[in-house]
């Protein structure tokens, strides 16, 4: 009778190796030893920096000890300024100003979020979507012109001026996806010269009078946004979250939405995955190009929109972009092209803006740090070998070795080809 109770054990220990095996051996682990990575040669590039580590290290031989007690204080120093200034300040004395940190991170990560999901829909597509900084610019203008020149009760004229900005991003990104499916252009190259052409075209319309320069004024600027078009905050004045995060909230489930539960979705995936096959399996493929640049602008134009309208409502100017049209490429990355992936590397991006000030300003440790963690974590990421073997994770496409003697499986010497 105990011979049934073992084959029966057996299938269940197989199938949670398995599943063991699947979970460590996915890109989602990747990801995470990317980071792990990157923050530890942030903490060798610290250590490097701080004085007292270069001063400790002069007489290493005679007491090693200091050595390695400057290197802590110093690391877990600015590591801790960082947590203090990206999620919970331990050194306050309420919990509104313990958790105002978090909020800023919110802040910062608005539109990084929104970007990013226009970003990672063009790769799932199969397309290199590096247009972000025109694509935002073009929404800002747009969404600026309507903010400031309407006039519209509230939340109508802030509605507006969104949509405003959405299908100015969506036509910017539109131009890529049409010029690449009616001749063949490259999009990396047609975005990359769609974004000067957005910046010197709102830079000419910020320093022409009439147009979007502010009136009597002789800087490129525009007029501040009217009040009924900028977007509330979302949890008071004391914090700079405003509702710009909770329409990232639902750009985010409405690209999930898309991408799988849509029929639209599923084309763009096919194209993506294989063209070919796509157009055999009866894709319009010309036809879905176009419209996932054109869902990826809007996206993307849903950052620069909220840019204008909740962060810099004082006026549009053609540095309002702010590096984040560059930004959303590593947050698509990190986030493996996923929506919920993009939301929580969006949220990782913005903590680290919003605590490298505090670092800088604590610890004395350079900003650019905080820069070059980002770009090992890009750097990492484009690497997933290195990173599986660092931290000896198997491959997604390596067979699980069965275990000799166990009944059910064959040996490799007993494949035969």
């Amino acid at each position: 009778m105990s011979v049934p109770t073992a084959q029966a054990q057996q299938p269940d220990e197989g199938r949670w190796h398995e599943a063991f095996r699947r979970v460590v051996s996915g890109g989602w682990l990747v990801s995470v030893g990317a980071i792990v990575l990157a923050v530890v040669a942030g903490a060798i590039m610290i250590a490097a920096t701080d004085e007292g580590v270069r001063t400790a290290s002069g007489y290493f031989f005679a007491q090693p000890g200091d050595t390695f007690r400057a290197i802590g204080t110093s690391v877990g120093g600015a590591y801790a300024a960082l947590f203090r200034g990206a999620v919970w300040d331990f050194r306050a004395d309420d919990f509104p100003t313990a958790i105002k940190p978090l909020t800023n991170s919110l802040f910062q990560a608005t539109p990084l979020i929104m970007a990013g999901l226009g970003v990672a829909l063009s790769f799932r597509a199969g397309m290199f979507n590096i247009g972000g900084r025109g694509q935002m610019l073009a929404a800002a203008a747009a969404g600026a012109w309507i903010g400031f020149g309407v006039d519209m009760p509230f939340p109508w004229h802030m509605l507006l001026a969104i949509v405003a900005g959405i299908l100015a991003g969506a036509l910017w990104g539109g131009i890529a996806g049409l010029l690449k499916a009616t001749t063949g252009a490259h999009e990396v190259i047609v975005t990359i010269m769609l974004n000067y052409v957005a910046f010197y075209i709102v830079s000419y319309l910020l320093a022409t009078p009439g147009l979007l320069q502010a009136p009597g004024s002789a800087n490129p600027k525009s007029p501040p946004m009217k009040p009924s078009a900028v977007m509330p905050d979302l949890l008071g004045q004391r914090y700079n979250v405003h509702w710009g995060f909770v329409i990232a909230l639902l750009a985010v489930a409405f690209t999930w939405w898309l991408l799988n539960r849509s029929r639209l979705g599923f084309e763009f995936r096919a194209v993506g995955e294989n063209p070919a096959a796509a157009r055999v399996a009866g894709i319009n493929v010309p036809r879905s190009t176009v419209y996932a640049m054109l869902v990826a602008g809007g996206l993307v134009g849903l950052a620069g929109v909220t840019q204008t309208l909740g962060t810099t409502t004082t006026g549009l100017t053609s540095g309002i972009d702010a590096g984040v049209g560059f930004d959303a490429i590593t947050v698509a990355l990190l986030g493996r092209s996923q929506p919920l992936g993009v939301l929580g590397a969006g949220i990782l991006f913005g903590a680290f803006k919003a605590g490298g000030s505090t670092m800088q300003a604590a610890e004395r440790v350079p900003i650019e740090i905080v820069q070059v963690v980002q770009a090992l974590i890009v750097l990492f990421i484009a690497a997933p070998p290195l990173v599986r073997a660092v931290f000896r994770l198997p491959h997604p496409g390596a067979a699980r070795r069965p275990r000799p003697g166990k009944p059910g499986t064959v040996e490799p010497a007993q494949v035969t080809a």
